[in-house]
């Protein structure tokens, strides 16, 4: 029969709605179809795909090639080439036929699943006859004969053999056996537009793929792969689709896709034994330093020396109550803000020693709030219901002054991109300026009140402020929408953590409540022990990614909490008036700073490398490195 240039030996006429297509069996010449050829095809394979078929005709069924039995080279996990095993294409038997449910351990492991994660483990590191005497050894084979057949089939780009054991692999659903059929057809169809035989893939997705009935919009997508060769190229800067990916790449695929108990997730083993890592790490109270060697050997254990507790310096330049003080994002300066109606900025030496390096004057009143722009080279300052001022770190400069009126700024912060200054006002509003002054939008109402805490998510979405005594608002910037965090007590302060997931509030009856903010807001741990009856005392984050929370105390004490416990692991003594405030340098887990009533801010560091550094003439860089589950240097 004849359809434009093409003569095809055989053809049977199939009804797709009200089209009629040709489909092909076998072409005896070689040319390239022709457009209009193409276009009546996918014409009719697209009204197949969007619906209208309402009889059983169907094209002839794909042969399918049974494969033949073979020495496969074992493949760990199916995706490398260690030792050899024998398979054979009959139904997969059981992995072990005896001993299934033999239990070792006090966790009630089964015996047959830790000895093909093992296998799995010796196979990855290239141990192929050790990982083989231990499957003849235990009688437990690593894998099915039916599932190495598998893996060997999908190397060798046997696609209808893969297939055929695909079904008779068991313990999985249809829905699975789906999914991994179209992810193999589909390998199968670009390999064949690869080698630019665009006919057998104009059948593969017409007999194979089409009759799967799932992801109808990816189906569509690739007849037009066939239609237009332009769009195949385009394709490629958008989704990686077009070259057929390497056969190694596609078994991982489908291992996310199957059941773990048909093929061992890659690397299975030292995922548990990371896992089991991380979870001595996150239950040691005192964990704070990510230097230094991981055992095997021992348990995690660090001491109560990984916490800053030591006072390593004293700083007194402050002549009046030091209200507040911040690291920068860097850890290379500290600034501080006092009721003398001046700020400071602080210089951190690379030996941990800190220096005075400009004192900000030109407030006219006690100075509240500070904030540093996100790449620390410039710092807001704002005074008791008076100004917010811009400054220079590098020359100590005033760059600009923020007023509004007669009304008064209680609180300062920045976009994260660096270009807007936001604050709040004496009238509940807050305002948005750009860093020349202009006025960029004013949000209205009672969004704030006079406690001058004000921030901004890392992402720049979320405003969040207290607007209430005993709630706090998180405005969403793009849609205007509002939700509150509503508190059974009145709120003296609040802190966002580094990633802007969490929000830790500090109440007036002595406790800090931590906050999930990231989707459905949620309380999820609290602190107690702290003390707070007057004054506004300020908590933080900090330690190694944050693990610890830390919180000023009107009992002159310094009080430090392991955060995923709840637990009280710390209290410094050394103040001599109320703590007001308490800054964690992020950078470095083992320098920590408290402002006071006493005038005077205290740098704390680590105990045992203060005493080793007393006497020497330089310190360690960064106030040294300590080891975890060792000494320090």
């Amino acid at each position: 029969m004849l359809m434009g240039n093409l003569l095809f030996k055989e053809c049977s006429d199939v009804r797709f709605g009200t089209h009629n297509v040709i489909t092909v069996t076998s072409v005896f010449n070689s040319e390239i179809p022709s457009f209009r050829d193409l276009v009546l095809i996918i014409y009719g394979l697209n009204a197949h795909f969007m619906g209208g078929v309402e009889d059983d005709e169907h094209g002839p069924p794909s042969k399918r090639v049974k494969a033949s039995s073979r020495e496969l080279k074992g493949v760990s996990n199916g995706l490398k080439e260690p030792a050899s095993y024998s398979f054979s294409v009959s139904m997969a038997r059981p992995l072990a036929s005896q001993g299934d449910d033999e239990i070792i351990g006090s966790r009630g492991m089964k015996k047959v699943e830790l000895v093909r994660v093992m296998a799995a483990a010796l196979y990855s590191l290239g141990f192929n006859k050790t990982g083989a005497c231990l499957e003849e050894e235990s009688g437990i084979p690593f894998q099915s004969p039916t599932v190495g057949n598998f893996i060997q089939q999908i190397l060798d780009g046997n696609w209808d053999g893969s297939i055929a054991s695909l079904h008779k692999i068991g313990a999985m659903d249809e829905s699975i056996i789906k999914s991994a059929s179209f992810i193999i057809l589909q390998q199968k169809f670009f390999e064949l537009l690869d080698h630019e035989k665009t006919m057998e893939a104009l059948k593969t997705l017409r007999t194979e793929i089409s009759p799967l009935s799932i992801n109808s919009n990816k189906v569509r997508e690739l007849s037009f792969f066939i239609l237009s060769p332009k769009f195949r190229i385009s394709r490629v800067s958008d989704q990686q689709m077009v070259k057929p990916k390497d056969r190694s790449e596609l078994l991982e695929e489908l291992q996310k896709l199957f059941p773990p108990t048909v093929m061992i997730p890659d690397r299975r083993l030292l995922q548990l034994f990371e896992q089991a890592l991380d979870l001595q790490q996150e239950a040691c109270l005192f964990h704070n330093s990510d230097v230094g060697e991981t055992s095997l050997f021992t348990d995690h254990h660090c001491g109560r020396d990984q916490i800053p507790s030591q006072t390593i310096q004293i700083l007194k330049e402050h002549q009046d109550e030091v209200w507040h003080l911040q690291f920068s994002q860097n850890g290379k300066y500290l600034a501080s803000s006092s009721s003398d109606n001046s700020a400071i900025i602080w210089e951190v030496d690379l030996d941990g020693k800190v220096s005075l390096k400009h004192r900000l004057i030109g407030h006219q009143k006690p100075v509240s709030g500070i904030s540093w722009s996100p790449d620390d080279d410039q710092i807001l300052t704002c005074g008791v219901e008076e100004v917010v001022r811009r400054w220079d770190v590098t020359s100590g400069e005033c760059l600009h002054v923020y007023e509004k009126g007669l009304l008064g700024l209680i609180s300062c912060s920045w976009s994260p991109d660096g270009k807007c200054v936001f604050s709040g006002l004496t009238d509940k509003s807050i305002i948005m300026w750009d860093l020349d002054g202009k006025e960029i939008e004013c949000l209205k109402g009672q969004k704030i009140i006079r406690i001058s805490d004000l921030q901004v998510t890392s992402d720049g979405k979320l405003i969040i402020s207290i607007c209430k005594e005993t709630m706090i608002l998180l405005i969403d910037r793009e849609s205007r929408s509002e939700r509150c965090i509503v508190e059974e007590q009145m709120i003296a302060s609040f802190t966002l953590s580094r990633d802007s997931k969490y929000l830790l509030i500090s109440l007036v009856n002595e406790e800090l409540h931590l906050w999930n903010i990231e989707s459905h807001i949620r309380l999820i741990a609290k602190y107690k022990g702290h003390k707070r009856s007057r004054f506004i005392v300020r908590a933080c984050f900090g330690g190694l990614e944050q693990a610890f929370i830390a919180s000023g105390s009107e009992d002159s004490q310094v009080y430090i909490w392991h955060r995923g416990s709840g637990k009280l692991i710390e209290t410094l003594g050394g103040h001599s008036g109320a703590v007001n405030c308490i800054s964690w340098n992020p950078v470095n887990p083992h320098m920590l700073a408290s402002a006071s009533d006493d005038r005077s801010i205290r740098i704390w560091g680590l105990k045992q490398l203060h005493s080793k550094q007393k006497g020497k003439e330089k310190s360690t860089s960064n106030n040294g490195i300590h080891y975890c589950n060792g000494a320090t240097i």
